[in-house]
């Protein structure tokens, strides 16, 4: 029973989160948005020590609970392991501790993250690897089925759907949830919760937290036969039944052991003392002095296109915008600072799958690694519009308000003369000015030509990118806007 419940609540939590990469609507997010500010890592950036408290709470009373239920990477794992149980059954093996790569990955996690490298750590970041691999790969297929939804429902004269683009945001990002998704499915398909119980670092943290557990999955030896057939079905391969015991910082509570017991040997309850017969100690355990240790770690971090081509009227091709150069990339309102972002997004690019105007993508430098970064080739920053922020679980984009998105200043526009038609051609355009919804861009008389040029009023500009966007020059655009280290 206890099994059942976890897999529904598993299910639930699942489907939930992956309901929240593929929405493009926004709606979602309203009724479950919560459940990313639950994930432990976005929690801890956040500052959200509530969270963080609740999950170690659990932890220490019930164990890994939260890696079977919570965890979106760790329930795919589980869906994995349940495909591979339909091929072979009986699997598993107890395997030793792997500590020489399980602490060393942890310490260099938590290293990166002080560290302000926050898109590095983040490759090994269970919620935030399950989100990529959502963004780049799963997110498309979903688009493309609900654009034939679109366009059998326009047919009828229905606009219960509507088409949307589907296009690569970033090369790189796909690159690496690709690799990501094989590395894992490849792990679970064949060893089960190997990336869990050794490259995880959520899952070291929790599983030094859970040797200590009062509830736990306990081995009566009096009651057992030595047929390891829970030690077969243990994708944690935590169950050493030879010495009758089972490592609690690589249990993950699936309950699966407790299910193929059929001598009753393993039940869920209260930890038993040593002089009972079960997890008798062989040796020195010096697992407290990690624990604590690893609650300084994490107290320490926690406190510090289809590309379609465009036709304009059904005659003339109408050339793709490239991206402009920029000093200083641009970072969504509500970022702050450049050192902000890096320091607290995880590059889980929820905020790139809620962006309604494309205008957000993930970057492919390696300082700031698959987080995302504003540019306006597709569309522009509408003033009115607050998703990104509104959706973001680590506050590397702090929630913000329409009213206050208007005041702040993420960048200014620069004009490139060479590139303009009203500089170069002798032609009047004006459409930046036109377009500018914080009137910053005023056309101005040019010393020996009747033809009105663009000038910037950098104080005014907030960046939003309408006159990058809407500039009629192709393939770069006359006029692009330059990010501020620090957000005005």
């Amino acid at each position: 029973m206890i099994r059942r419940i976890r897999t529904v609540f598993a299910v639930v939590v699942f489907v939930a989160v992956t309901l929240l990469f593929l929405d493009f609507s926004g709606v979602m997010h309203h009724w479950l948005g919560w459940i990313a500010k639950m994930q432990f890592v976005p929690a801890v950036l956040a500052g959200n020590f509530v969270v963080v408290a609740f999950v170690l709470l659990v932890t220490l009373l019930f164990g890994r609970w939260y890696c079977s239920i919570m965890c979106p990477l760790g329930v795919m794992q589980d869906g994995f392991n349940f495909i591979a149980r339909k091929v072979k059954k009986n699997r598993f093996h107890f395997v030793k501790e792997n500590r020489w790569l399980r602490y060393p990955l942890l310490v260099l996690f938590i290293v990166l993250l002080v560290a302000g490298m926050a898109s590095l750590a983040a490759l090994i970041e269970p919620y935030s690897a399950y989100g990529r691999i959502m963004n780049n790969l799963m997110q498309p297929v979903y688009l493309w089925i609900n654009n034939i939804f679109a366009g059998i429902a326009e047919r009828r004269g229905s606009y219960a759907f509507y088409g949307v683009d589907v296009w690569m945001k970033s090369g790189v990002s796909l690159l690496v949830a690709a690799v990501t998704l094989v590395l894992v499915g490849f792990l679970a398909l064949h060893r089960g919760r190997t990336w869990c119980s050794t490259v995880c670092p959520v899952g070291t943290v929790l599983g030094l937290f859970s040797r200590f557990s009062l509830f736990r999955p306990v081995i009566d030896a009096d009651k057992c036969k030595d047929c390891h057939q829970c030690e077969k079905n243990c994708k944690a391969s935590c169950i050493d039944i030879e010495n009758h015991r089972i490592d609690y910082s690589r249990c993950v509570n699936c309950m699966d052991c407790i299910d193929e017991c059929k001598f009753g040997a393993l039940e869920y309850g209260m930890k038993r003392k040593a002089e009972n017969g079960t997890q008798k100690s062989d040796g020195v355990d010096d697992s407290r002095r990690k624990f604590i240790v690893t609650s300084a770690l994490v107290a320490g971090a926690a406190t510090v296109k289809s590309q379609q081509v465009k036709v304009d009227g059904g005659l003339a091709v109408v050339e793709e915008k490239q991206i402009p150069k920029r000093d200083v990339p641009l970072k969504p309102a509500g970022s702050q600072s450049l050192k902000n972002f890096s320091k607290h997004c995880t590059a889980c690019q929820l905020c790139v799958t809620e962006c309604p105007n494309g205008v957000l993508r993930p970057s492919g430098k390696m300082e700031t690694l698959m987080q995302p970064e504003m540019s306006y080739e597709r569309g522009f920053c509408r003033p009115e519009c607050t998703r990104c922020s509104d959706v973001c679980p680590t506050r590397a984009i702090h929630s913000i308000t329409r009213e206050e998105k208007t005041e702040i200043h993420i960048g200014y526009a620069i004009v490139v003369p060479d590139n303009c038609i009203s500089y170069r051609d002798g032609v009047e355009c004006g459409n930046c000015a036109s377009h500018c919804p914080s009137e910053a861009i005023l056309m101005v008389e040019r010393e020996g030509s009747a033809v009105k040029v663009p000038a910037v009023n950098t104080d005014k500009c907030i960046g939003c990118g309408a006159c990058e966007y809407l500039c009629p020059s192709r393939p770069f655009s006359a006029i692009y806007v330059n990010g501020r280290e620090k957000h005005l």
